[in-house]
């Protein structure tokens, strides 16, 4: 499943490719799919709207949207911008990727690639795509006024402070590991980014947060911000069907330290890596340099 730094990499590159175009129209496959809004509901409701702004919230990608107009075919060089500028939100369309979504932006007379689900037609002329394989990803739309705004359920892993970071494992009984997976805690953080921290901060996955002091819970919270960080700046990990908004795969796979390095030499002290199984789910950790 796409973490933080794929799903804010996906973001990041729909943003820059679509803000202030428009959609003109949308379609939708006719197999089932865990969609949170009926996809006629969506198809209607996204017609005519602007894209302001998209960004991550949480694993989340959310599309604000401005209100619903007659569009022209084709937009002037810049009429989106001058648009787009001058509205505020009054609607939201949220994407999750769930395991092999994939988000891309790409021209109409591109070839359509098996499992596409949506495609959306902009003012631009080009179409935002949404494929996944296994079909676990949700699409939704929110009307605001009427809806809340989304936002995620548990923290923001990029800029939660120290205190705030302490207290949320602090009173917890329960694997350290498995306490990092849970979005109700932090939003975004998955089985990658969470080995990687752990090994970066130097902590056991299976040591229980309430026996953590708080010298080692800065240390976790700082090493595991850079490691989310210098994800993104590197595209992401694509272990599996990864790809960004362009459909071009990321990096940081190739920086891994642990994940997916059973037996392997540590790249610190040489000791193979071992995996486990905590909260369901496989994890790897050094086990010299992880106390």
């Amino acid at each position: 499943m796409p973490e933080l730094p794929e799903v804010e990499t996906i973001a990041r590159g729909v943003h820059k490719r679509v803000r202030h175009d428009r959609f003109l129209q949308a379609w939708f496959c006719s197999l089932p799919q865990p969609f949170k809004t009926p996809t006629s509901k969506q198809a209607k409701a996204l017609a005519g709207r602007t894209i302001l702004a998209v960004h991550r919230t949480g694993k989340h990608i959310v599309f604000e949207l401005g209100p619903s107009e007659d569009v022209p075919r084709k937009l002037a060089p810049d009429a989106g911008q001058r648009a787009g500028d001058r509205q505020s939100p009054d609607a939201q369309w949220i994407v999750h990727l769930g395991m092999t979504g994939r988000l891309l932006v790409t021209d109409p007379d591109s070839p359509v690639v098996p499992h596409t689900h949506a495609r959306l037609e902009l003012a631009s002329g080009r179409e935002l795509r949404f494929v996944d394989p296994r079909r676990f990803g949700r699409l939704e739309f929110r009307e605001l006024g009427r809806d809340v705004a989304f936002v995620a359920p548990g923290a923001e892993p990029l800029t939660i402070g120290p205190m705030e970071f302490a207290a949320l494992f602090h009173r917890r009984h329960l694997p350290i590991k498995a306490a990092l997976l849970n979005q109700e805690l932090l939003s975004g953080v998955g089985n990658i980014y969470a080995d990687e921290g752990l090994f970066q901060a130097g902590i056991r996955p299976r040591r229980r947060t309430d026996r953590l002091t708080t010298t080692e819970l800065e240390r976790l919270r700082i090493a595991l911000q850079q490691v989310l960080n210098q994800a993104i700046r590197l595209g992401g990990s694509s272990v599996s069907d990864y790809v960004d908004a362009d459909g071009k795969r990321g990096f940081f796979q190739l920086e891994h330290c642990v994940y997916q390095r059973t037996g392997e030499p540590c790249r610190r002290c040489q000791t193979p890596i071992l995996r486990i199984e905590l909260a369901g789910r496989g994890t790897h950790y050094c086990p010299r340099c992880q106390r």
